[in-house]
């Protein structure tokens, strides 16, 4: 039996380090931990493609949290029938349960759906939030009006981004929004 390693975060700028750290904890080698930073509900995920092609009869897959693996309800029945037909077992580490028998396999289904129904209400009140006028993210520090006022009086990129101590990208992403507003 050989341990392998699942981690998904749903954004680039999210952080790995926590799962990644949990499923060494838990006995995966460093090179038997696949990745993927993309949402859930992408399709295109090289880490889980990898892991699917890497898997024997017999290997166990390790898993952080039950959300971690599967887009939806219909995804984690559909991974855990095909690494059951293969001889490949799922646990989820902070989730307790595994799909070891018929009984780990009816547990994840049934909580792969209260997961799937809890991202539903989340989406829902951040959308009621939203219309009502909440604004989300941390508050911009940047003084727009100064990035805007240095490039119309002819200083380049590079040098705004220096003298205001802030990335060069992020003056880009401030005048191509002052461009459009």
């Amino acid at each position: 039996m050989r341990l392998f390693g699942y981690a998904r975060v749903s954004t680039s700028q999210q952080s790995l380090d926590i799962q990644i750290r949990a499923l060494k904890d838990a006995g995966v080698k460093a090179n038997r931990i696949f990745t993927d930073k993309a949402s859930g509900s992408s399709t295109d995920r090289e880490g889980l493609d990898l892991l699917r092609m890497k898997v024997e009869e017999g290997d166990v897959i390790l898993v952080k949290k039950l959300d971690r693996l599967g887009r939806d309800t219909a995804d984690m029945i559909q991974l855990i029938k095909e690494f059951d037909a293969q001889g490949v077992a799922i646990r989820f580490i902070d989730d307790g349960i595994s799909t070891v028998g018929d009984m780990g396999k009816l547990v994840v289904t049934i909580l792969s759906a209260v997961a799937q129904a809890e991202r539903s209400r989340i989406l829902e009140r951040t959308q009621e939030a939203k219309l009502k006028g909440i604004r989300f993210g941390r508050r911009r520090t940047i003084d727009r009006n100064s990035v805007l006022a240095l490039h119309h009086g002819g200083t380049g990129a590079t040098a705004i981004a220096r003298q205001l101590g802030i990335a060069r990208s992020t003056v880009y992403k401030i005048l191509e929004d002052g461009k459009s507003a």
